[in-house]
């Protein structure tokens, strides 16, 4: 066999074993993973925070630290802006 052939194999083994696993990871749980930080339960009882609120805090910027209500900052990454734009 020819060695480029045996990668593509291996590759698509691979990826088949991480569609398999996420499927049944979705029929067993019956919902997909939930690693979104302002969704998941468990890294909000364990104080696990976005990367962008985490720096803000420890320079003094966080207008939103524990609050969650100031708009851009819920403790979902996808709603802090890196920039720190309020509107106001």
């Amino acid at each position: 066999m020819p060695a480029w052939l045996i990668v593509l194999l291996c590759a698509v083994i691979a990826v088949a074993f991480f569609v398999v696993g996420m499927s049944l990871t979705l029929m067993i749980k019956g919902h997909h993973i939930d690693s979104e930080i302002s969704t998941n339960k468990d890294m909000q009882r364990l104080g696990i925070k976005c990367a962008v609120q985490e720096t803000r805090e420890a320079d003094g910027t966080a207008d939103c630290a524990d609050s969650h209500s100031a708009a851009g900052c819920s403790g979902n990454c996808g709603a802090c802006d890196i920039e720190h734009k309020t509107t106001r």
